[in-house]
């Protein structure tokens, strides 16, 4: 089975209460890839996840440190020069953010075929990789 991409803004909705039908539906995909050891990360998104929680969901560095240790067994990527390299020519020949362009390379180094985000459009491809909105 193919590990699918999550990216950081599934993370902080899954972990925000506040959120409603957002959070509802982000815990319950990371809760089915969790279930099927599933799930991927990069470097990039354990680093956004951690300045997230901490500043716009007030997490204590503790409670948001707890949570990256609870990824810990997740397959990551670590990004080294080639794939930031990679991931330039991706941002100029898809005309995404700086940022996606990083995600999608990590998540097509990883050989996962599902990006989950809600920053790219949900269907668009990149080789073998397709972005799903888990909210639509």
């Amino acid at each position: 089975m193919a590990l699918e991409f999550v990216d950081t803004n599934i993370l902080i909705y899954a972990h925000d209460g506040g959120a409603g039908a957002k959070h509802a539906k982000a815990v319950d995909l990371l809760t089915r890839l969790v279930e099927v050891d599933n799930c991927a990360i990069s470097t990039q998104v354990l680093v956004e996840f951690f300045a997230a929680a901490t500043k716009k969901l007030g997490m204590s560095g503790q409670e948001a440190e707890n949570i990256l240790g609870d990824m810990a067994g997740w397959p990551l990527h670590r990004p080294d020069h080639a794939d930031i390299m990679a991931a330039a020519r991706l941002q100029r020949r898809h005309k995404i953010s700086w940022w996606d362009a990083l995600i999608v390379q990590s998540a097509g180094a990883l050989a996962c075929t599902t990006l989950w985000t809600e920053d790219i459009s949900a269907g668009h491809r990149y080789g073998s990789l397709t972005a799903r909105n888990p909210f639509v």
